[in-house]
């Protein structure tokens, strides 16, 4: 039986078990389990870690389309034009990505003390999105939202295809 694993990733955790830095290595203590997928050190949320190569591959490699569902604070009020353009997909460096479902939504009520604050500018709004996507590209979502004017502050990852973050603690997780 495939062990898998939910973990709530704090901000500044590299996604690896292994290397300097505050690492996966300091959360979870379960031998030959690997994450599904990255999240970027600078990302909070849902990593899923199994033992089994064959669900890994199929939940982070992109030909399978799973979704990954991300609130997201960004500077800004975000416009109806911003996420008319996320939906329909942006052009990034390394081409065009796919369409995103996109959901502006109010600041989350469960939403933790980050170890890092973000930065504050008394002059300019920030507003919340939910986006969906099939793709996994290196910081997409960051890269996706800066191209449309109005650039990440807080990203959390709140699902992975069928798993969901639910009430899992900050540097916790939940086996399945």
């Amino acid at each position: 039986m495939a062990k898998v694993i939910a973990f709530n990733k704090p901000f500044g955790v590299i996604c690896q078990f292994s290397g300097e830095g505050d690492t996966l290595a300091n959360y979870v203590n379960i031998p030959d389990i690997y994450p599904v997928g990255r999240l970027d050190k600078d990302s909070e949320g849902l990593v899923i870690l199994t033992d089994d190569g064959y669900l890994q591959n199929r939940v982070s490699d992109p030909k399978y389309k799973k979704i990954k569902t991300y609130v997201v604070q960004v500077e800004g009020e975000i416009t109806n034009t911003a996420t008319s353009a996320l939906e329909k997909g942006v052009k990034l460096k390394d081409g065009m990505t796919k369409p995103a479902s996109i959901k502006k939504i109010e600041e989350p009520d469960w939403l933790w003390d980050r170890s890092n604050p973000i930065r504050i500018r008394k002059n300019i709004p920030t507003s919340w999105i939910e986006i969906s996507i099939s793709e996994g590209r290196n910081r997409q979502v960051r890269r996706m939202t800066a191209c449309v004017g109005f650039p990440t502050l807080r990203l959390i990852r709140i699902s992975v295809d069928r798993w969901k973050l639910g009430n899992i603690k900050v540097g916790s997780y939940v086996s399945f």
